[in-house]
């Protein structure tokens, strides 16, 4: 049993719950320190004066990390099973494990065990431990959010990406036929003029490689025209999502209000409760403050009436003329 409360005693630290609020909130201020130190750490690295004089500390860090997020890791899966998105699961831990938050806490220590069995190229090894930043998914709401909208839309945005991918081939195949003569050395086949279908069709236009004939000047004005719209299309789903995900949360914390109110008096806890749900939505206090005299202003404009065929109790708006 002591092992139990144990358990639930550390997942709610490490989830910031209601019963562990201040002390999980300490420790995810730690955590969130360590990973900037170490993506601030890689970088450096990168940089050989700074990596010959602080090798000794580089080193020092980078075990210390290894030590504190690989004991995350396991504490993750072993309290994993108090969760309620897991506890009824036939295999919670296993769940867990292969979740996406778990695998980019694995992602965070893995290449150092790997250097154990493996003999990695430092570049690689580098690249690999900037996977790191991925764990402030974990810590931002607004983060979540991103990675939602690409959930969530991801059958959209791969369209997207199809439709670029053909328009790509057409303006690579399209330049090489009215370029190639001229510039065989820049289009001399399809896959060399995929780079100037990339940077038009993109709009970047580095201008590296440009169409010299007469064909070539107009295709690749209407390429770049093309592109103006198309290239927008994943920013304008991504814009679409996040706005949508955002009248959600709003709606959420609308909902959890209205319940709150069912008694027509918020007390303390339920004060606490909102507030807190507001955090995880990643709201502003001062969109909670408009939700709250939004919900006051609604009920204040209803009553509650007695159907005389039914006998139920209805509520109504006021100024309803029904």
């Amino acid at each position: 049993m002591k092992l139990a409360h144990l358990r639930l005693d550390i997942y709610h630290i490490l989830e910031r719950s209601n019963q562990m609020h201040r002390f999980g909130r300490v420790i995810e201020i730690c955590l969130i320190t360590l990973i900037a130190i170490n993506i601030l750490a890689v970088t450096l690295e990168t940089v050989d004066s700074i990596q010959q004089k602080y090798t000794a500390f580089f080193a020092i860090l980078e075990q210390f990390s290894i030590l504190v997020f690989s004991i995350e890791y396991l504490l993750r899966v072993w309290v994993n099973v108090e969760d309620p998105r897991y506890k009824n699961r036939k295999y919670p831990r296993l769940a867990y494990i292969f979740s996406p938050m778990a695998l980019i806490d694995l992602l965070a220590v893995l290449p150092f065990y790997l250097t154990l069995f493996f003999a990695l190229d430092l570049r690689v090894l580098r690249v690999l431990r900037l996977l790191r930043v991925f764990k402030l998914t974990r810590y931002s709401s607004a983060m979540a959010m991103i990675l939602g909208v690409f959930r969530e839309e991801a059958s959209t945005f791969f369209a997207a990406f199809f439709i670029l991918l053909v328009l790509l081939i057409l303006a690579a195949s399209g330049a090489y036929m009215v370029e190639h003569s001229a510039q065989p050395d820049e289009f001399g086949s399809i896959p060399q003029a995929m780079w100037w279908a990339i940077v038009t069709l993109t709009t970047v236009g580095y201008g590296d490689v440009i169409p010299i004939t007469a064909a070539g000047k107009v295709f690749g004005a209407f390429v770049t025209v093309i592109g103006v719209g198309i290239a927008a299309l994943p920013a304008g789903i991504l814009a679409s999502g996040l706005a949508e995900q955002l009248r959600e949360r709003r709606n959420s914390l609308r909902n959890e209000f209205r319940r709150a109110l069912d008694d027509g008096v918020i007390d303390a806890t339920e004060e606490e409760e909102l507030e807190n749900m507001r955090k995880q939505l990643g709201l502003s206090k001062r969109m909670l403050g408009i939700i709250k005299e939004e919900i006051k202003t609604e009920a204040k404009q209803r009553v509650t009436i007695e159907c005389p065929k039914c006998g139920h109790s209805h509520n109504i708006n006021k100024n309803s003329n029904k």
